[in-house]
């Protein structure tokens, strides 16, 4: 399984998009941030992690991988940049998993020796040989856009959560997951180039 992380907010409390334009910010806006985890061959939700909107999605990876039965195997974890840190590198290290995780612009190589970093510093050797751009390409980090879709796909269902208690917020977003999850089971459509006449 190739796995696909990344995060979005969730609206929580505070006033609509057009009262904020109109009269600015309200200071008891709030949000809850989800994490997901999907599969890229069948684009089922696989982890989901709720958090509060301080919460980094660095430190959310290790719980989302944790929710992937151990019997399974995860060939690679791809993420955005703010994964890039030594506990995201070292768990996936640990699953046998590749990570797929393009490197800071500013990024040194780790000293450390063990495998998160040692596969961490390879990607930073990568994007300095190839370039970033091919390095992607070459990584197939592009098919982590599959996971921004599942976010919108998300956020289609809903941009904010109705219920005010943490415990109903995560099982109102749970739901959404699991609703997300059977539409998916009934068919994704199916695209092929045709040649024109």
């Amino acid at each position: 399984m190739h796995l696909l992380v990344d995060s979005t907010g969730i609206k929580m409390l505070g006033e609509g998009e057009w009262k904020t334009k109109k009269h600015g910010a309200d200071y008891r806006r709030q949000w809850r941030k989800v994490h997901l985890g999907i599969d890229a061959a069948t684009l089922e939700i696989r982890a989901i992690e709720v958090t509060d909107n301080a919460t980094g999605d660095a430190q959310m990876l290790p719980y989302l991988l944790d929710q992937i039965p151990a019997s399974e195997t995860v060939a690679s974890v791809s993420g955005d940049g703010a994964y890039d840190t030594k506990d995201c590198h070292e768990a996936i290290a640990q699953r046998g998993a590749q990570a797929v995780i393009p490197t800071r612009k500013n990024a040194k190589p780790w000293k450390d020796r063990r495998p998160g970093a040692t596969a961490r510093n390879a990607i930073l050797a990568a994007t300095r040989l190839l370039g970033r751009k091919i390095w992607k390409k070459w990584s197939g980090y592009h098919r982590r856009s599959l996971v921004e879709t599942k976010m919108r796909c998300f956020k289609l269902l809903g941009e904010r959560v109705m219920a005010r208690d943490f415990d109903r917020q995560v099982a109102e977003l749970q739901v959404r997951a699991a609703i997300l999850n059977r539409f998916t089971r009934l068919g994704t459509p199916t695209t092929m180039a045709v040649s024109m006449p």
